[in-house]
């Protein structure tokens, strides 16, 4: 006869471990000095890990905030070998269509990758840094920007046909006085 208290017995130290494998936790605190990120989470009620790893994919890299939520996995099912192999912050999150990518931050600045071949971005400043040059291959280029007392628009083909407006200056039929005579100078060439 199969005594199933000794089985138990016996399983339950493996059941245990098996439930500590993985475990949901909230960070509490980051390091990002060195090269993998630190973290302290508070995991299973009262449990506080301190020092945990954090893995992230090549590439891509985030510095959460206190609060977020992550995945502790208990390496070998050591609790003393965890590292964190996730994070995600539902308070920032943005809510996507089907098949949508996103980067985004707590402050809502993002970059999302939309439905209808459509790459757009939210932020207060926007600033390019290339060292060689910035190369835009397109059919049409449109662009507004108005500050202050300047207001600037650009529309249409930037090689022969379309105009671009500076203030209220057209650059397409604009003149300027001639030194010679004072009179006003044909319109610009098209080149």
């Amino acid at each position: 006869m199969i005594d199933l208290r000794a089985i138990n017995k016996l399983l339950g130290p493996l059941r245990r471990g098996l439930t500590q494998i993985v475990n949901r936790a909230v960070l509490q605190a980051i390091s990002d000095a060195g090269g993998l990120q630190e973290l302290q989470v508070q995991a299973m009620a009262d449990e506080v890990m301190n020092r945990l790893e954090r893995f992230q994919e090549y590439g891509f890299t985030s510095h959460p905030l206190p609060g977020a939520e992550g995945l502790v996995l208990s390496v070998c099912g050591s609790r003393s070998n965890a590292v964190v192999i996730a994070v995600d912050d539902r308070r920032y999150r943005l809510q996507l269509e089907a098949g949508e990518v996103a980067l985004y931050t707590d402050e809502g600045d993002y970059v999302a990758l939309k439905r209808g071949h459509l790459v757009e971005t939210s932020c207060e400043t926007f600033r390019v840094k290339a060292t060689t040059g910035v190369e835009f291959e397109t059919p049409a280029f449109s662009m507004t920007a108005s500050g202050g007392d300047t207001t600037a628009t650009i529309q249409g083909s930037l090689r022969t046909t379309g105009d671009q407006v500076a203030g209220s200056v057209s650059q397409q039929g604009h003149v300027h006085p001639e030194n010679d005579n004072g009179g006003p100078t044909g319109a610009p060439l098209a080149g």
